[in-house]
């Protein structure tokens, strides 16, 4: 099994990426708006009695999924691509994917 993880520049292009591994039957996904630390730091008032991230846009979505093998998550990575353009290129996003060693509660029916 694997952990992919696809922290989306955009929040516009959530719902065609969506659709788009749902499309190829990976609906296990877990969804959260996240920002980055270089975003928090650049808006950062001193002084200031709210926290930076009170009434802010969303920055980032992070989707995460877990897969049963490389081969899916590769093709996690190719569909993301696909809708979103090369992620070499700068305000795309990040993929990373990694191996679980040990996980509970996970449905193959979800990927």
């Amino acid at each position: 099994m694997f952990m992919t993880v696809l922290v989306l520049d955009d929040p516009q292009r959530l719902q065609e990426v969506l659709a788009a591994w749902e499309k190829a039957g990976i609906t296990g996904v877990t969804i959260f708006e996240s920002t980055g630390m270089r975003r928090v730091r650049q808006r950062y008032i001193p002084m200031r009695y709210v926290s930076p991230l009170v009434d802010r846009e969303v920055d980032h979505i992070t989707l995460m999924a877990i897969v049963p093998d490389e081969e899916r998550a590769q093709t996690v990575l190719r569909i993301a691509e696909g809708v979103i353009g090369d992620l070499s290129e700068p305000h795309t996003g990040i993929f990373a994917a990694w191996p679980i060693t040990m996980v509970k509660g996970f449905r193959t029916e979800d990927c």
